[in-house]
């Protein structure tokens, strides 16, 4: 059935424990390539990234302990090398000419179609795949979904900083990665016909060579029967890739069964709530996802919780999900706590090591 099942993916930069500086490492890519990084590590396209993909999960605990591990092997792997990994979605201080090419044929693919994007692609996500019943649902999920991407990507932000500067935003992950002609939020399909005409039509172009390499802020997976969420940025503490993952699911349920019309929302506008949301995060007004107009972000976040609330409870998640979010609302997320760290250290080492330790063991 819907939404009984999730599975989360996460991508970490490989860096120095001791010095907080990004590094590449052929070996531990290597490895991620052969398969022999752990049983759920995964390359990225660079030498100085790692991902990680848990299996099917159905509760949150689940999810904590799937999370948990994968982030353990994901460390483990970067040992071998000297090194850890970096549970945010850019990195402090590093410069693109740090970045090397992981030496796999997808990867020479990618660059060889897309060039300067992929070559500079220095930025990690999280990815929630949640299940749907077929590519109808899928895609109807998708298009009443659209308005609350924004909202739910806010309560992720952490990245703050690109390149040694404080960038002015909570996630300029999701500036760098709407340079990709094939991001964003996707325009309403109806049905599964009409998603696959418009990837017919992408393809047609020469810009994708199937729907695999759309990169939608929600897209229907290719490879297995799910809705995947792909706007937020890395977490740096677990509980809220826990957070993110069980609201991207009760979603998808309470979404499944709307038989009102998608929301007529213009995509100039929908853009710019997706803006305003990489820019201020939790710390300032966000879009309402069902008044479309600005309130206090933490006003939007209750009010999503609250619109969830009957799936949430019938899980037995509800009373988690308030206490994950009311704990989120209080700290701020990543991207809050980077800045106060550069604000008393002016050290982007410094940044890195206090996340290493706000994660736990080395994440």
């Amino acid at each position: 059935m819907t939404a009984t099942t999730l599975g989360v993916e996460e991508e970490f930069h490989l860096v120095d424990p001791a010095t907080g500086a990004l590094v590449a490492s052929p070996a531990v890519a290597d490895a991620a390539v052969l398969g022999q990084a752990g049983q759920h590590v995964q390359p990225e396209i660079s030498q100085t990234q790692l991902e990680t993909a848990t299996g099917v999960l159905t509760t949150l605990d689940g999810v904590r302990t799937a999370l948990l591990q994968t982030r353990k092997e994901a460390v483990a792997a970067a040992q071998t090398a000297g090194l850890t990994v970096l549970a945010a979605s850019t990195h402090p201080s590093a410069l693109l000419a740090e970045l090397v090419l992981t030496d796999a044929p997808r990867y020479r693919v990618m660059v060889q179609r897309w060039a300067g994007l992929a070559t500079g692609q220095d930025i990690c996500g999280t990815h929630v795949h949640v299940g749907v019943d077929d590519l109808d649902t899928a895609v109807h999920v998708m298009d009443r979904a659209r308005p609350y991407l924004p909202l739910l990507m806010a309560m992720t932000g952490s990245s703050p900083f690109h390149a040694g500067a404080d960038t002015g935003y909570s996630s300029w992950r999701t500036v760098w990665w709407s340079r990709w002609p094939v991001s964003g939020p996707p325009e309403p399909m109806g049905d599964a016909a009409g998603y696959r005409a418009v990837v017919a039509a992408l393809v047609g172009t020469g810009m994708v060579p199937d729907g695999s390499q759309l990169y939608w802020d929600l897209r229907p997976s290719t490879h297995v029967p799910t809705v995947e969420f792909r706007m937020g940025d890395v977490c740096t503490d677990l509980d809220d890739v826990v957070l993110h993952a069980a609201l991207c699911r009760s979603l998808v349920s309470v979404l499944a069964r709307d038989e009102t019309p998608a929301p007529a929302i213009r995509p100039e506008v929908l853009r710019a709530a997706r803006w305003k949301a990489a820019r201020a995060g939790l710390s300032g007004e966000l879009v309402d996802p069902v008044t479309g107009l600005l309130v206090p972000a933490a006003d939007a976040v209750h009010g999503l919780v609250d619109l969830l609330a009957d799936d949430l409870d019938s899980r037995g998640e509800l009373e988690e999900v308030r206490a994950l979010t009311a704990q989120l609302l209080t700290r701020g997320t990543s991207a809050v706590r980077q800045r106060r760290v550069m604000a008393r250290t002016g050290d982007p080492g410094a940044v890195v090591r206090d996340l290493l330790y706000v994660g736990g063991t080395a994440v």
